[in-house]
């Protein structure tokens, strides 16, 4: 890979450049260089972390799915069920 980054940090990191250049560009228009850079940082920094990020060995978006499902989609309190073979078999 190119610098021995993986593909997935070589499209965040162009992506950021992308989208965060014209933000200083545009931004530096206004004649505030500080506030420029800051704003470019600003725009860039979820797709470094994107890039850069990984827990456990999966990325953040990942994470960030099971995040959800746990806090929010599935149900709080999961009891754990058993199907007695014994029962089963009494209900025949």
């Amino acid at each position: 890979m190119f610098f021995n980054l993986t593909k997935r940090q070589l499209l965040c990191f162009g992506a950021a450049a992308l989208i965060g250049v014209p933000i200083f560009f545009l931004v530096k228009a206004t004649g505030n260089v500080s506030l420029a850079a800051l704003s470019m940082m600003i725009v860039m920094l979820p797709l470094f972390f994107l890039a850069m990020y990984e827990k456990d060995g999966q990325p953040l978006e990942v994470v960030v799915e099971h995040f959800i499902q746990t806090k929010f989609v599935r149900p709080k309190v999961r009891p754990y069920q058993t199907d007695n073979y014994y029962d089963a078999l009494m209900r025949q």
